[in-house]
């Protein structure tokens, strides 16, 4: 059998296999139970140390109509 043969037949079986085994694998982690308060705490993550803005009048303000 050539090397080509061989590893075309591999990866249209086994490899294949793997890879699809390892992509519900991952769903299935993501999305397991326990992991809501991680994705929660990640998903936070750019709203971190955020200080709000202090109060200054606006520049862009109308003057008022006399």
């Amino acid at each position: 059998m050539e090397t080509y043969s061989f590893l075309r037949e591999l990866a249209d079986s086994w490899v294949l296999l793997a890879m699809v085994i390892f992509y519900v694998g991952a769903i299935v982690w993501a999305f397991r139970p326990g992991s809501k308060s991680v994705h929660a705490d990640i998903a936070d993550i750019p709203f971190r140390n955020e200080t709000l803005p202090t109060e200054t009048p606006s520049t862009n303000a109308k003057p008022e109509a006399l």
